[in-house]
């Protein structure tokens, strides 16, 4: 599928610039990443954007490992290549998963035994709202287990905004970033 809004390109006038870079962890001097160009198309809904999408990923409640597994499982189940290409890249370590595990989050089951009871926790909540757009009690139950009130909010919104995040970039046909790493199969 052809790209269907093109991200702005260099040079940027200044206002776009400092938009971009605020996009990116300080200290990337690598170009912004395609999705960021495209959203500053739009720049009033970009910095909206850009203000939860950071919070969530640099000052959220959840442990990274959690942040990460549930943003893998997110991308993998809305068959979007670019944002857990992008994430397996440039998280993985903060994952703290092993290649097996990473793996699992695009081609296993929250039952599989390479996962803890609150890693299967997360998968399985992630995979009934996915489904169904609902938690039954015995998933928000499982969840809890391993989540406070507010951790389990945080979780919501976190799985929430990567399927949003989902439906721009496979909406637009955002293709996957050259260094990304490509979905397993399996």
């Amino acid at each position: 599928m052809k790209q269907r809004i093109d991200g702005i390109t260099p040079p940027y006038d200044p206002e776009s610039e400092r938009a971009l870079r605020r996009w990116m962890p300080p200290g990337v001097t690598q170009e912004p990443l395609m999705l960021f160009k495209v959203l500053e198309r739009h720049p009033d809904l970009a910095s909206r954007m850009r203000e939860l999408g950071a919070s969530l990923l640099a000052h959220g409640l959840l442990p990274d490992a959690d942040r990460e597994l549930v943003i893998f499982r997110v991308a993998a189940r809305c068959d979007c290549a670019y944002e857990w290409g992008a994430h397996a890249v440039a998280y993985a370590e903060a994952a703290d998963l092993t290649a097996e595990q990473l793996t699992l989050t695009v081609t296993g089951t929250p039952d599989d035994p390479a996962w803890t009871p609150r890693q299967s926790a997360l998968l399985a909540a992630v995979d009934q709202l996915h489904d169904t757009a609902r938690l039954d009690d015995e998933a928000w139950t499982a969840l809890r287990a391993h989540l406070g009130e507010e951790e389990a909010l945080e979780f919501l919104v976190l799985a929430g905004w990567y399927r949003t995040i989902a439906y721009v970039l496979n909406g637009l046909g955002i293709a996957r970033e050259p260094w990304a790493k490509p979905f397993p199969t399996g």
